[in-house]
């Protein structure tokens, strides 16, 4: 796995993610929750799965005339890789990191 370069907005979107309900999130939340505009958000998501930090599946039942949306979560080494960003970055950043399990 190529190592992951962690810009501001990463720590701050895999925050979101470890944060937030378990489970998958889709990307309207994350753009919500993290105030990233979506040429930001989107790009990072796609690296972050493809370097294993993030499992992505298409939702599989939307509610009646909306259409599918394209869901995240962290893998294991996803939650990992975040615990492993030094506090003090963290602090930085202003992200509060609490990894739900």
């Amino acid at each position: 796995m190529r190592p992951t370069r962690a810009t501001t907005a990463t720590p701050r979107i895999l925050t979101a993610l470890a944060g937030g309900p378990a489970g998958w999130r889709h990307g309207y939340e994350l753009l919500a929750e993290t105030g990233l505009k979506s040429g930001t958000l989107y790009p990072i998501l796609v690296r972050l799965a493809e370097r294993g930090l993030l499992d992505t599946a298409w939702e599989q039942e939307p509610p009646p005339g909306r259409p599918l949306r394209h869901l995240y979560r962290l893998t294991p080494t996803g939650r990992a890789w975040l615990q492993d960003v030094p506090p003090a970055r963290t602090a930085r950043l202003g992200l509060r990191l609490e990894v739900a399990r």
